[in-house]
């Protein structure tokens, strides 16, 4: 786990890159034109590093400056995956012949009981996603970060198994002034991206800007170290082809630490 940060400071071509550093132990004689930071974690909110972007752009940012990246978008989607469920827990119902079922319990505890940081496909995704959090690296404030809370309503696309929820995320590069409240709109994934959504805007397809570059997390492109994040359910849920997956989900910084993220996720 990291918990390094750092700062390097460029002045004379007026750029601030800040990293995994903290940024309050940095002296800068002047604004900066520009700030670039690495600051996504897992879930994108995880080690909680963009707090120091904020600091930085308040102390140093000039007027009109850049932010690198600008924009992030944080999703979520239910999701199926019955390879993950079949290799850590049916295991145990025949262990080269022998019955282990007695360790079911405790081997879903072993497996599920954390958020799991793995890569998944589009054909694992069950609906169409929605969005958690939307971050504006221009106005964000350390306060909206401490606790996101998002409700969601899915309506399944298919009739499949329930394994869990997955996250993901896109950053943006882009100015203040370019980027369009289009952009978080995700289409669904794998097998489903010819199906038509029904429900809310958020069931959107997502127009990539051709004035911005976008990195995407999503497991419909291509794998990154971050991955995809998810919540496995200890038991699957069978679902019909439109059933509904209603619920909320908050992430909220750990009093004891603030690196850590808790995740509390209601359904029915």
């Amino acid at each position: 786990m990291l918990h390094r940060r750092r700062a390097l400071r460029a002045s004379a071509r007026r750029l601030a890159s800040l990293g995994h550093f903290w940024t309050s132990d940095v002296s800068i004689d002047e604004k900066v034109d520009v700030i670039v930071s690495e600051w996504m974690g897992y879930i994108l909110l995880y080690e909680s590093m963009l707090p120091s972007i904020i600091f930085a752009r308040d102390k140093w940012l000039k007027p009109g400056g850049l932010i690198l990246p600008s924009h992030a978008s944080l999703y979520m989607a239910p999701v199926t995956h019955a390879d993950r469920y079949r290799e850590s827990i049916d295991f145990w119902r025949d262990v080269y012949g022998i019955n282990m079922s007695a360790m079911l319990p405790l081997a879903k505890q072993c497996a599920f009981e954390e958020p799991c940081i793995e890569t998944i496909s589009g054909e694992n995704v069950l609906t169409w996603p929605i969005l958690v959090k939307e971050v504006d690296c221009y106005t964000v404030t350390i306060q909206e970060l401490e606790s996101v809370t998002a409700k969601f309503s899915f309506s399944s696309m298919l009739r499949a198994p329930l394994h869990g929820f997955a996250f993901w995320f896109d950053v943006v590069f882009n100015g203040p002034a370019n980027y369009s409240s289009n952009h978080h709109l995700q289409p669904p994934l794998g097998s489903l991206v010819d199906q038509q959504s029904h429900g809310s805007s958020q069931n959107k397809k997502r127009i990539k800007s051709d004035e911005g570059i976008v990195l995407s997390t999503a497991p419909e492109d291509a794998p990154t170290h971050w991955q995809q994040t998810l919540l496995y359910l200890y038991d699957p849920i069978e679902l019909q082809q439109d059933q509904k997956i209603e619920g909320s989900v908050t992430l909220s910084q750990s009093k004891e630490n603030a690196r850590f993220l808790n995740i509390h996720l209601e359904y029915s």
